[in-house]
């Protein structure tokens, strides 16, 4: 390999003393700089400032037979990097440049190289068209938009200079083992880990993802509901990242082998941000996913999270009512607990009494009387709920109906003069009530109990900064309905650009089918009305499904096709 490449070095050498470009004194020059760098011939003397890089570039062409491109012309294209990982292209001095149909054009310092070039086809499912360009100024445009792990935490630690270190800080417990001090005073530890928690407060993230492999630490925050990583810290690290989160949320850093979960505070500035912290052991260590809890992100208004103008009266109407039952339904991470807390917020005077059982307790509220369920001590939701009923409430929340116990509790709680709100996991909100009937709770206490249901999705928003117009074939639009109908509409989509990070996404709505129980829906429920009837009879009385909230939001240039069936069922 080391004689392939000094031969190569000498050909290149001879081609350009032949030429005139450079002197037999100033090649010997570079081929010691070379012995000593490892670097290749061209790249060297370009450095050393011996020869102009687009001459080195046209003697390589001419040898490889291949076309040589300047990169001082190029525009780099953010969203076609991201085709081409950052280690890669750093190893094998690769950048993809642009994109046309299914070719991709790829600049790279050594054309002879055909195995970096079969690796990149297997890696981007693309054809390849190479070029050569300048060793050294691909080098420079490599590593400026390719930052690697160290470059990410400069950055971000940076950042924080900017808010000010002292405006930052983990809140912790004072009760830490002598044991575990040396762990929690590693600068560089305490640093990585401040910059990673504000970094994602600052970027909107509901979760951060801590991954230990094989050879490597993966981090990655969800941003809008989807996953996006953000940096590779060193694997030396590993064991104390883990160590310092398990020390600041105060869980038992000797315990490797079971789940674990804690709590733990940041302060930034004037905010005090709360991070739900979860450990789970892996063959390379222990995965940490740490939920943010930010009440500066938490919108409390109803009327902000986009209902329809009948929905919206439906709900302020069950929830003012002085008793009854409220349920919201919907899969994890829908929104559910944001949408009890906003309508808790409508409730919550100084005349009403509001109790809480909660599996955790994700927000604190000023006012609440919240209690955290804990199994292992017997502090159940029914436990908890026989307490309540002798605490004078007026308004009750369960976090959720989980069985018979706990329904049967909350049904004669909510017949007996108390407003109670709670949650079930159901796809929708007809299949909620035979789900409590399925539970063993009679039908005729679900359809007096029970005065409204809503189910609810999380879409991800259209970005405003790129928002424009877009046209489905008719096979997308027969994913969602007649394509003879939706043609009509105007769909509106994402571009992507530099405020979306390339997605077209930016936040997220809600979609929600609000079903209030009428007279009519009630009688449905008492003679056994199967799920589809009851649907049926709530849409005829204007119930809005899932879907057809979704079609408003399209129609409203809110959310794209794809969220919405991605979302909803038809």
């Amino acid at each position: 390999m080391a004689t392939a490449a000094a031969g190569g070095s000498d050909r290149l050498g001879d081609i350009l003393i032949r030429e005139g470009l450079i002197t037999r004194e100033q090649l010997t020059a570079a081929l010691n700089e070379q012995k000593s760098s490892g670097h290749r011939l061209g790249y060297v003397l370009v450095k050393l400032g011996l020869v102009q890089e687009l001459e080195v570039t046209k003697v390589l062409a001419r040898q490889s037979r291949m076309p040589a491109v300047d990169l001082t012309r190029f525009e780099v294209d953010p969203k076609i990097l991201k085709m081409v990982p950052a280690d890669f292209a750093l190893k094998h001095v690769v950048l993809p440049l642009k994109r046309e149909g299914r070719t991709l054009t790829v600049a790279m310092a050594d054309p002879t190289n055909s195995g970096t070039l079969d690796d990149l086809k297997f890696i981007t499912r693309f054809d390849l068209f190479p070029v050569i360009a300048g060793e050294y100024t691909l080098r420079a445009l490599i590593e400026k938009h390719y930052e690697s792990s160290e470059e990410q935490l400069k950055t971000l630690l940076k950042d924080m200079e900017e808010l000010g270190e002292s405006d930052v800080e983990v809140v912790e417990d004072q009760e830490d083992e002598a044991a575990t001090q040396a762990q929690i005073n590693d600068a560089p530890v305490v640093k990585l880990i401040n910059g990673i928690l504000t970094d994602a407060v600052k970027r909107g993230a509901s979760d951060i993802h801590i991954e230990p492999f094989e050879h490597e630490i993966r981090v990655r925050y969800r941003i809008d509901g989807s996953l996006l990583e953000v940096m590779k810290p060193p694997i030396k690290m590993k064991a104390a990242l883990t160590s310092r989160i398990k020390i600041l949320s105060a869980l038992n850093i000797a315990e490797r082998r079971v789940p674990q979960d804690g709590r733990l505070k940041l302060k930034m500035g004037s905010r005090v941000i709360d991070f739900r912290v979860s450990t789970l052991p892996c063959i390379y260590g222990e995965k940490i996913v740490l939920r943010i809890l930010d009440k500066g992100n938490l919108t409390l208004d109803l009327q902000k999270f986009g209902f329809e103008p009948k929905a919206e009266e439906d709900l302020m109407r069950a929830i003012l009512n002085p008793y009854g039952m409220v349920l919201v339904t919907g899969p994890t991470g829908s929104g559910k607990t944001t949408t009890l807390y906003s309508a808790l917020s409508r409730v919550n005077t100084i005349e009403t009494n509001i109790m809480t059982a909660e599996d955790p307790v994700e927000y604190n509220l000023m006012g609440i009387n919240q209690v955290l369920v804990r199994n292992e001590i017997g502090l159940t939701f029914a436990a908890a709920l026989k307490a309540f009923l002798r605490q004078d409430p007026n308004i009750i929340m369960i976090g959720e109906i989980r069985d018979l116990e706990t329904g049967g509790i909350a049904i004669k709680a909510a017949l007996t003069g108390h407003l109670v709100l709670s949650t079930l996991h159901t796809n929708d909100a007809p299949s909620t009530i035979t789900r409590m009937i399925d539970m063993g709770i009679e039908a005729f206490n679900v359809s007096s109990a029970v005065n409204l249901v809503v189910a609810q999705r999380l879409v991800r928003r259209i970005c405003k900064e790129c928002k424009g117009p877009h046209t489905y074939t008719d096979l997308e639009l027969k994913t969602l309905g007649d394509p003879a109908v939706l043609r009509q509409l105007t769909f509106m989509r994402g571009a992507g650009c530099e405020v979306c990070n390339g997605t077209g996404y930016k936040g997220r709505a809600g979609l929600y089918e609000v079903m209030a129980l009428s007279p009519e829906l009630r009688r449905c429920i008492l003679r056994g009305g199967s799920v589809a009837e009851i649907r049926d009879l709530a849409v005829s009385e204007g119930m809005l499904t899932l879907r057809m909230d979704g079609m408003k939001k399209i129609e409203k240039g809110v959310t794209t096709l794809e969220e919405v069936v991605k979302e909803t069922a038809a």
